[in-house]
């Protein structure tokens, strides 16, 4: 061994579940006091794999339980085809290999990718998992990224300055079955940017700091109550995931008391096979009760804890939390307490999920949506759907905006009264949800409609360009009135291309001209424009009729053009 592993000191950096607060892992952090080591281990990966393996070997002697992350070169990755030396250190000191995620760190440059790739391979075959780190700030390829399909990515927080690609890593990686988060996390305001731009997890000074003791206690921002949530087809599970206390399937019930008693945070401990598969459950109350009955130590103590455990209640890390509340529900009402282990596609644990997380994030989410639900209509307003057009457009996805009111509201409200108005507009609502395949609002499918209620008469419907046609139909072809007027609609959209538009509000701007050119028309009109591209197209309605007469002026208008979409009269009905 090299002389300076005498003076080589370690820190444990948290790693934050921004969902939870909780603290999902700890990485190792290497403090040499005299010498580069860091240097050193990139030029030697003899060094580098030296320095991972006294990393678990110090984490073991400070008896800590949390999932750990030790890093090592590409490079040294690529030269020794896997890590046997780090295998062999993590099972001398009692841990198991899908409990020590390795964070691949740059730089790539000159290693063979092939080889990188086939390491990987070999690392995930010893049950270890594999995070892409310093990504944004360094030199790996988005190909390779891909290639290596991480279960975890690591942002440079220098890139929250940039939304649109932290959003677009998000979706990434949702692609990839991957966990995202941002390390280098120093003020509120970049973990309030982390949050809103999808990341799960987060690193750095303002959580925690490196420290030679680990941390379980963390600094964690309340979130925004302005702030919108990245909504997504149902809460993911990983966004839940906390850390698992396992034990061998064959641990004893001594074992495992002795476990619970030193962690009291713990509320339930894992027993798994040597492949890492769930095969009992123990629950900490039930646990101790059994064990501090009378003859209750004498009984079990020696024992095998599986006696005392359940059959496990398990979900893929792809599941949402409805589907955890599902597993919860059909356990029985003496388990509803119980932690559900998580496992990915092999059927290895990766953690587990609790009740209580679950039913305060959703009982959130529930509140920040019903907060944003006109009254009249309890459709979303205006921030639900702009929010759905940015990631869109972060997606790279096509998409149509409509923008649909009804004509002459004062009107209808003066003659017919505020009632009837109030009725025409519920009607009209509901309308335009039974269009988009029903109740809207919350967290959209991928390619699902979505109906926002912006206020007064105006509405918003966002979809696929391909649902343009029914929905006009459904809603323009009604026979519509108040009090017993005749009304008619005017519906406005914008098709906007993957690359047209930056955002939501130049959207916005593409479809203000369409409105207005709709309105023009006589009837129930609906006008379709293209952002980026001049001109529309008339689908609906007619040209009014200009007065005569003396004292009349002509009705029409002319071309309008704002953010790069330029209005023309098309004349085609």
């Amino acid at each position: 061994m090299h002389s300076w592993t005498d003076t080589l000191r370690f820190a444990f950096q948290p790693v934050v579940n921004l969902t939870t607060g909780a603290v999902a892992a700890l990485e190792i952090l290497a403090r040499p006091e005299t010498g580069d080591v860091l240097a050193e281990a990139r030029r030697d990966p003899g060094v580098d794999v030296g320095l991972a393996g006294a990393a678990i070997r110090a984490a073991a002697r400070r008896e800590t339980l949390l999932p750990l992350h030790v890093n090592v070169f590409a490079g040294t990755l690529a030269d020794l085809g896997g890590l046997p030396t780090l295998y062999d250190a993590v099972r001398e000191t009692g841990r198991m290999p899908w409990e020590v995620t390795v964070d691949v760190c740059p730089p790539y440059a000159h290693v063979p990718p092939r080889a990188l790739l086939e390491a990987v391979s070999t690392l995930r075959g010893q049950g270890f998992r594999v995070c892409a780190d310093g990504v944004g700030d360094g030199d790996l390829p988005l190909r390779l990224l891909t290639d290596m399909a991480p279960e975890l990515v690591k942002l440079d927080a220098s890139l929250l300055s940039r939304p649109a690609a932290v959003r677009a890593m998000r979706t990434l990686c949702d692609g990839l079955g991957a966990l995202l988060a941002v390390e280098g996390v120093e003020t509120e305001t970049q973990c309030a940017a982390a949050r809103a731009a999808g990341a799960q997890l987060a690193q750095g000074e303002l959580l925690a700091p490196p420290a030679r003791l680990p941390a379980t206690d963390v600094y964690v921002p309340v979130r925004s109550p302005d702030a919108v949530p990245v909504s997504r087809p149902g809460p993911s599970v990983r966004e839940f995931v906390r850390p698992a206390a396992l034990l061998p399937a064959t641990a004893s019930a001594g074992q495992v008391r002795a476990l619970l008693t030193g962690a009291p945070e713990v509320s339930g401990v894992l027993l798994v096979d040597r492949a890492g598969f769930p095969v009992r459950s123990v629950h900490r109350s039930r646990f101790l009760l059994s064990m501090s009955g009378r003859y209750g130590h004498a009984l079990y103590a020696d024992r095998p804890a599986a006696r005392l455990g359940d059959p496990p209640r398990t979900v893929g890390v792809d599941a949402t939390a409805w589907e955890v509340l599902d597993v919860v529900a059909d356990g029985g009402r003496a388990r509803t307490s119980d932690d559900v282990a998580v496992v990915d596609g092999s059927g290895r644990c990766v953690g587990v999920v609790r009740l209580a997380d679950l039913v305060r994030a959703l009982a959130e989410s529930r509140v920040e949506e019903a907060a944003g639900l006109n009254p009249l209509t309890r459709l979303p307003g205006s921030d639900a759907i702009t929010g759905e057009v940015d990631r869109r457009i972060a997606d790279g996805r096509a998409f149509a905006l409509s923008w649909l009111d009804v004509d002459h509201f004062k009107q209808v409200n003066d003659g017919a009264g505020f009632a009837a108005g109030d009725e025409l507009i519920r009607g009209v609502g509901r309308a335009l949800q039974r269009a988009a395949g029903g109740p809207s609002g919350g967290r959209p499918a991928a390619g699902a409609m979505c109906v926002g209620h912006i206020g007064g008469d105006d509405f918003l419907v966002l979809g696929d360009p391909d649902g343009l046609a029914p929905l006009a139909a459904s809603v323009l072809d009604a026979p519509w009135s108040a009090g017993g007027r005749p009304v008619t609609l005017s519906l406005a959209t914008v098709v906007c291309e993957p690359g047209s538009v930056v955002d939501h509000r130049e959207a916005a701007a593409c479809l203000a001209p369409l409105k207005k050119a709709a309105k023009a028309l006589h009837g129930a009109s609906w006008v379709v424009g293209r952002a980026g591209m001049p001109g529309h197209e008339v689908r609906r309605g007619s040209e009014p009729v200009a007065p005569t007469g003396p004292g009349t002026a002509p009705v029409g208008h002319g071309p309008a053009e704002t953010a790069g979409c330029v209005v023309v009269e098309t004349g085609q009905d």
